[in-house]
C-alpha cells in the first residue's frame, strides 16, 4: 500500500458549528443565478464578516454540507456545487478526511497542491470546444446537457465546470426558462492549463492504481479484498472516493462485486495476462441485465421515491405505510429503510415527532451488480467445454 500519503488529524483543527452560522439566510425563490451561485455568494459573505469580526479563524473546519444543506432546505448536490464555487474563489480548501477548511481569501492557497477533478478537464474540454468551433464574444453555447454530450463529460460535472469558467470571467451564465441555458461568452482571452491534459489523474485514477498495486502484492485470484472502510483509511481517502475505485476495478474485470458474505472478490490480478478467471467466476452480470434481489428492488424503489418526491430533511412515509404503498411486507421495508441508512441516505429519530427522514439524495441510476450461483459443470456445458 502506498505510504506516501501523511494528511494531518481532524483533531488539529477546530470546527464551526451551524448553529453558530447566524448570518442572514440567503432568498433562494427570486434569483437570477443558479442556487448553488448564490449560496456560494451567501458563504463567502459569511468567510468575510465572521473572519474580520475573528469570529472564525483561518484553518476552522467548516460545517458539513449535509448540515447546510438541511438549514438551507437544498441538496447536498448543491451545497458541494456551492462549496466548490467558493474552493475555486480561495474562500475554502477541502482536505480528505479532513473537511472543508476557512482558506485567508485574500491570499493565495499554497498549502496543498491538489491531484486534478474531473471538473478541471471538463473545464480544459469546454475551452477547447469553444476554440475549435470558433466561438464570438456574446455567442451562447448550448444548454449544459448538450455541451456535456459534446465533451464526453456527465452533465453534473459539466455544469460544475460551466460555472467554474463564470467564476474566471470567461462565460456569463444569463438564465431563461430552463436554468440550464445562457451560457455566453464573455471572453476569448483565455490560456489552456499546461498542468492538465487529457491524461491528468484524478484522485480515483490514483486510488485506483494504489488498489491495483495492493492487489498485485498481497492477493491472489479467489481472495476477498479488505472492507471498504478499511481501504479507506489506508488510503486515506473517502469511502466514496474507494467505492468509485473499487467500481472501475470491477468494470475491468479484476474484481467481482458479491452479495452477503462473499463480498467483493479478486478474479483477474491486474497486469497479469498468464491468469485465467475460472468460468464459473464469469457468469455475473450487471443488475441492469438480470434481476435484483428482492429487497435490491425494494431498496431502488425507495431511492427513486427518494430522488423524484422529496428533499433533505423530509419525512418518509412509516413502515406500515410504505408497506401498503408498495404493496410488500413490513419486514421487507424495514430491511430496506436499515439499507438505506447504512448507505447514508436515512435517518431514523424516536418520540413524538420521530420517524425516517433523510439526510442525502440518492443518484438513481447507480448500478449494482448480481451475483449467481452456478453449478461449473453446467457452465462448461453451455460454453462447449467437455
Amino acid at each position: 500500500m502506498n505510504k506516501e500519503y501523511i494528511f494531518p488529524k481532524k483533531s488539529d483543527f477546530k470546527a464551526i458549528n451551524i448553529s453558530d452560522v447566524n448570518i442572514e439566510l440567503p432568498d433562494l425563490k427570486n434569483i437570477s443565478e443558479s442556487k448553488s451561485v448564490v449560496i456560494g455568494k451567501w458563504l463567502m459573505k459569511y468567510i468575510e464578516k465572521s473572519l474580520k469580526t475573528n469570529k472564525i479563524e483561518v484553518n476552522n473546519i467548516m460545517p458539513s454540507k449535509a448540515d447546510f444543506a438541511y438549514k438551507l432546505g437544498v441538496s447536498i448536490g448543491t451545497m458541494q456545487n456551492a462549496f466548490r464555487y467558493i474552493e475555486d474563489l480561495g474562500y475554502v480548501e477541502s482536505k480528505q478526511c479532513i473537511g472543508t477548511l476557512v482558506r485567508d481569501y485574500k491570499k493565495p492557497v499554497t498549502t496543498m497542491r491538489k491531484l486534478t477533478s474531473k471538473r478541471d478537464l471538463a473545464s480544459e474540454a469546454i475551452k477547447r470546444y469553444i476554440q475549435m468551433n470558433s466561438y464570438k464574444i456574446g455567442m451562447t453555447l448550448p444548454s449544459s446537457r448538450t455541451v456535456a454530450a459534446l465533451i464526453g463529460y456527465s452533465a453534473n460535472t459539466t455544469r460544475l465546470a460551466l460555472d467554474y469558467l463564470c467564476a474566471q470571467g470567461i462565460l456569463e451564465h444569463k438564465f431563461k426558462n430552463a436554468n440550464e441555458y445562457g451560457w455566453v461568452i464573455k471572453t476569448l482571452d483565455f490560456d489552456f492549463s499546461s498542468e492538465i491534459s487529457s491524461k491528468s489523474k484524478t484522485l480515483v485514477d490514483m486510488v485506483v492504481k494504489d488498489l491495483e498495486n495492493y492487489i498485485s502484492n498481497n492477493l491472489k485470484a479467489g481472495d476477498k479484498i479488505p472492507p471498504h472502510s478499511e481501504l479507506a483509511q489506508k488510503l486515506k481517502a473517502s469511502l466514496k472516493t474507494v467505492h468509485d475505485a473499487l467500481k472501475i476495478l470491477a468494470d475491468r474485470g479484476i474484481l467481482l462485486p458479491r452479495r452477503g458474505k462473499y463480498g467483493t472478490t479478486v478474479i483477474k490480478i491486474p497486469n497479469d495476462k498468464t491468469l485465467s478467471v475460472k468460468p464459473e467466476m464469469s457468469i455475473f452480470a450487471p443488475a441492469k441485465d438480470t434481476a435484483f434481489y428482492h429487497y435490491e428492488k425494494t431498496q431502488n424503489k425507495i431511492k427513486r421515491m427518494i430522488a423524484e418526491e422529496y428533499d433533505i430533511g423530509e419525512k418518509l412515509p412509516s413502515i406500515i405505510e410504505m408497506s401498503k404503498m408498495l404493496d410488500l411486507s413490513p419486514n421487507t421495508i424495514r430491511k430496506a429503510f436499515h439499507n438505506l441508512a447504512k448507505e447514508g441516505y436515512l435517518v431514523f429519530s424516536k418520540g413524538r415527532y420521530g420517524g425516517t427522514f433523510i439526510i442525502d439524495i440518492p443518484e438513481i441510476e447507480q448500478q449494482t451488480f448480481k451475483w449467481l450461483a452456478v453449478n461449473p459443470q453446467y457452465v462448461m456445458e453451455e460454453q462447449g467445454v467437455n
